[in-house]
């Protein structure tokens, strides 16, 4: 095709030809805003399984210092601390990588800007050689190698439980484009996005966190557990009376059967920890309030030598104050009213019928049942206020008004940590279990997450992930688990459910260490 020999028309054709190559380089936002999203999935559950791992280490250094545990934990309490340091470096070396990563992208100090569909950056950072860029990727590799050579050289225990498993791999991941085969840092980094080559940093920091779970959690269960010396534990609750009068004491005492020391008990009441005397009881004492009924939720929690876990129990110890003239306001589950809840309360005008009583409340309203059974509608959290009027005089009853608490997102009977493949891959999808409520049949429906797989498995793809709507996994979700294996890592995430109150997004992330 011969050049056209006006001078503004070859201009026109040049523009033309240069806009096609821009809009050739270009990465579109929704792809660089699934990396974002991927790489805050990773960068939650790593910090989730730092705070796992140093729960661990804790523990390990409380079985050092018994007598019972302690030549075992000196033996692989240094392993495991090794194995921390060792994933400490490697961590910070990447997380330094990630930072001169966005340097090469055109990093603002100021704002934290920089970027992010680049597709040069990472090229001469990993992939391109001195003096061109500076070829960072073979050192990179070797870190990597480096971190699960001296894992694996910890303990020859450790070597033959995870020489296959554990999820640093370092195989070149499998590309229809020949040229980004040639070698490891090629086929990750080049001509890669900053943003995706920061999410796959990201995806090894991850491989690293994972790694040194498994060696801490290896070495934590090599010492064992401490020997039986209770096998059943019971709460003991009392008070002194269950019906008072305003301004008269109430005393609760709490403890547990067969209490001894190594138990380390925790007592709280109605939030409140209560020191224990010398019997292992706590002695709470407070006055009682205005008239109706109440309850103070007593929690005790406490370390069972049997099952080598900390356990706890939740005991509600129920009174009623009375008033003088005989009128009270009883809530019929708890001295809680709670906003989205049909909250059933009960009025008595002592001894008035149920046709001389009027009841109002200042925060919602109040739907009469019939003999004295009213359900009470609040709006918002705080304090509600009943007034029951008899005979021309007005007692005011307050109760504290709360949101429904969140529920405890779960897969299965798990809500994160380590599990078998098989046992993960049987469940069907998320759900929301609302734990230790007053009220019976109150639930929340799973709406929505984002589920992402990595690890081993993952190789070739890099991390999956995908949005389900709805509680159970769709195909693409089903997809991503049968993928998994042992050294699998799943993270699910964004949890939004519906319930009373209306829809609301779960605070938590649930992630999950797949094993044998």
């Amino acid at each position: 095709m011969s050049l056209p020999k006006e001078p503004r028309q070859k201009m026109i054709n040049l523009m033309y030809l240069v806009l096609t190559a821009l809009l050739a380089l270009n990465v579109s936002s929704e792809i660089l805003n699934a990396f974002k999203t991927v790489d805050h999935s990773l960068r939650t559950a790593n910090d989730i399984i730092e705070t796992k791992n140093q729960q661990l280490l804790a523990s390990l250094s409380e079985l050092e210092k018994d007598s019972k545990t302690h030549e075992k934990a000196a033996l692989w309490k240094p392993l495991a601390e090794q194995a921390q340091q060792i994933s400490e470096d490697a961590y910070k070396y990447i997380e330094d990588l990630k930072l001169e990563l966005k340097q090469e992208a055109k990093l603002d100090p100021a704002t934290g800007i920089f970027r992010e569909d680049d597709l040069e950056a990472a090229t001469r950072l990993f992939v391109e050689a001195p003096p061109i860029g500076k070829g960072k990727g073979k050192e990179l590799y070797q870190r990597l190698s480096d971190v699960k050579t001296k894992l694996l050289a910890l303990h020859p225990d450790i070597a033959k439980a995870f020489e296959t498993t554990l999820p640093i791999d370092l195989s070149i991941p499998k590309s229809s484009n020949e040229a980004s085969n040639k070698d490891w840092a090629t086929s990750y980094f080049h001509m890669t996005p900053t943003i995706a080559a920061l999410t796959i940093l990201s995806k090894f920091q991850n491989d690293i966190k994972n790694s040194e779970a498994q060696v801490i959690e290896y070495c934590h269960k090599e010492v064992g557990e401490v020997k039986i010396v209770f096998d059943q534990y019971v709460p003991l609750v009392g008070t002194n009376s269950t019906y008072l009068m305003p301004g008269q004491p109430i005393e609760i005492n709490a403890g547990i059967g067969a209490y001894n020391k190594s138990s380390n008990p925790v007592i709280t009441i109605d939030g409140a920890r209560i020191n224990l005397d010398a019997q292992g009881v706590a002695d709470y004492k407070g006055v009682a309030g205005g008239p109706g009924s109440y309850s103070k939720r007593v929690h005790i929690e406490y370390f069972n030598q049997a099952t080598g876990k900390t356990e706890s129990k939740d005991v509600d110890v129920k009174y009623t104050v009375g008033s003088p003239t005989g009128i009270f306001v009883s809530a019929d589950k708890v001295k809680v009213l709670y906003v989205g809840l049909d909250n059933e309360i009960s009025i008595s005008g002592g001894s008035k019928g149920a046709e001389a009583i009027r009841a109002t409340i200042d925060n919602g309203s109040l739907q009469p049942l019939g003999n004295g059974r009213y359900i009470a509608h609040v709006e918002t959290p705080g304090v509600a206020n009943i007034g029951v009027t008899v005979d021309g005089k007005t007692t005011s009853f307050p109760f504290k008004v709360k949101n429904v608490p969140p529920p405890t997102p779960m897969v299965g009977n798990s809500a994160g940590g380590r599990i078998s493949a098989n046992a993960f891959k049987s469940n069907a999808g998320v759900r929301a279990e609302l734990k230790d409520f007053v009220f019976e049949g109150v639930r929340y429906d799973v709406t929505s997450y984002v589920i992402v797989g990595t690890g081993k498995g993952f190789e070739s793809t890099g991390p999956r992930y995908t949005q389900v709507n709805g509680a159970y996994f769709n195909a693409e979700a089903r997809s991503i688990i049968e993928t998994c294996r042992p050294g699998s890592s799943v993270i699910i995430t964004d949890i939004t459910v519906n319930g009373p109150g209306g829809s609301r997004k779960l605070d938590g992330t649930l992630a999950f260490n797949l094993s044998q």
